[in-house]
This record gives C-alpha cells, structure tokens and sequence, in this order.
C-alpha cells in the first residue's frame, strides 16, 4: 500500500514539474501599436493566418520559430501602414493559399469547398438504391415439398 502512494505521489510530482517548466517556457510578446484598429487588425490576422510548421494552428497559437518570424512580420507590416488585405496579399503570394484558414472560393479551392457535399449526396444516392433493391426482393413462397420436408424435421 505505501508503495503504490508513493509511486502515485512521485508521478504526481513528475506532472507538475512537466507542467511548470513548460509554463515558464512560452513567451510572451509584447507589443505596441499606433492605435485599436491596428492592434485589432494584429489579431485578427495572427488568428486567421496558420502556422505552416505546426499545419494545425493558427500564428497567435503556436510557438514555433516560423509563427514567431511570422507574427513579427505581420506586425511590422500594419505598422509600417499595410492594411489586412494586403498582409494577407503578401503571406499569399509568398507562402500560398495554404496559409490562410479560410481559403477563398476560386476554381483551386472547389474541390475543398463543394467535395463534401458532393461526397454526402452520392453516399445518400447509394444509400437509397441498396434500400429500394432490398425492399423489392421478395422471399418465394415455400413449395409443398419444403413443407412436408420441415414439417419432418420438426417432428424428430
């Protein structure tokens, strides 16, 4: 018994120094901007921009070297005056459409956009054929031989 509390309370240590130690590693960024528009400008981009080593989470979210190099280059753009549009503009053509998290609408992206609605109807469309061809098979009648057959089974 004092055993399992003791490997209970070293893992429990264990966690809590794991946790500790990778609080105190996160930065924080601090910055200061000219005005509200440009600081909400700055999070709106670093939320709607993704991290292209992590794939899975935004600039404000990842603690990779890259977001890090790419937030501060958002930055110094809105300081320097460019607007949202043209941030995105730039991370576009350097980086593609993979950047952004919400890629717009155009003849590359159909695929991602239509794909699944197209994919659900086929599945409905195939769904609605196997139930149709199974509810119009019919089971024949059984024949007086078969009866008589079962019918001796059944007595034995």
């Amino acid at each position: 018994m004092r055993r399992a509390v003791k490997i209970i309370l070293i893992g429990f240590s264990v966690t809590l120094l794991i946790i500790a130690q990778n609080s105190h590693a996160a930065e924080i960024e601090i910055r200061e901007f000219p005005n509200n528009r440009v600081s909400a400008d700055y999070q709106q981009l670093i939320n709607e921009l993704r991290c292209l080593v992590c794939q899975n989470q935004n600039l404000a979210a990842s603690d990779a070297d890259l977001a890090s190099d790419l937030r501060d280059e958002t930055y110094n753009m809105l300081i320097s005056g460019k607007t949202v549009a043209e941030v995105k503009e730039f991370m576009v053509a350097r980086y593609g459409e993979f950047v952004l998290y919400k890629p717009p609408f155009s003849p590359a992206t159909w695929i991602i956009w239509i794909g699944p609605f197209v994919l659900l109807a086929f599945g409905l469309f195939i769904a609605v054929r196997i139930t149709r061809n199974s509810a119009n098979t019919s089971i024949p009648a059984p024949s007086a031989a078969d009866e008589k057959r079962v019918n001796k089974l059944l007595d034995n």
